[in-house]
């Protein structure tokens, strides 16, 4: 038996366990796991018999705790390739302003840009108070994970969306001259 425990904030909890609970007794059915949530300290406890399914468990969790609705968290387990990445913006920003402009430099006007970098880069983010969470195969989520350092950095959004598109031209080559 495998055990282990995670700290979520209060607010999310709600979300893991779902109206009636149905999230977190499908969380349970799909893993074969099981949840145990204290909604006072925000630990959740997840326990099951393949030590592989708690980790990737343990990952879906922490997905919704970075903002992700369960079912955007749920595509962790359709590939056994598939990550979380957390990028933490705290240590670029200094004040609660800075930190604003850059989440909206990110979502951009009506969420475009996040959108934007959702589909051209195959990976899906989730952009919540100090963090951005990826989850993606390895190479979408590190073209992900460039795109937002790049905008972090102050470069244009245009230039971002171009390395975006040169990396799904490459892939798709690579993808090309693997069949071929």
């Amino acid at each position: 038996m495998t055990t282990t425990e995670i700290k979520i904030t209060t607010n999310r909890i709600p979300v893991l366990i779902g109206k009636g609970g149905k999230t977190k007794r499908d969380i349970e059915k799909k893993t074969g796991t099981k949840l145990t949530i204290d909604s006072d300290d925000g630990l959740v406890g997840i326990e099951g018999e393949d030590a592989i399914a708690v980790l990737r468990t343990t990952e879906m969790v922490r997905a919704i705790n970075r903002g992700f609705s369960p079912e955007r968290a749920a595509t962790i387990f359709e590939d056994e390739d598939m990550m979380l990445d957390i990028l933490d913006l705290s240590s670029v920003c200094t004040t609660p302003k800075q930190m604003e402009r850059l989440r909206g430099r990110i979502i951009g006007k009506e969420g475009r840009a996040r959108e934007q970098i959702e589909d051209m880069s195959g990976a899906i983010l989730s952009v919540q108070g100090k963090t951005v969470a990826i989850i993606g195969m390895i190479d979408q989520v590190k073209n992900a994970r460039t795109a937002v350092e790049m905008l972090v950095e102050g470069l244009p959004h245009a230039t971002v969306f171009s390395f975006l598109d040169r990396k799904k031209k490459e892939a798709k080559f690579d993808m090309l001259d693997y069949y071929y």
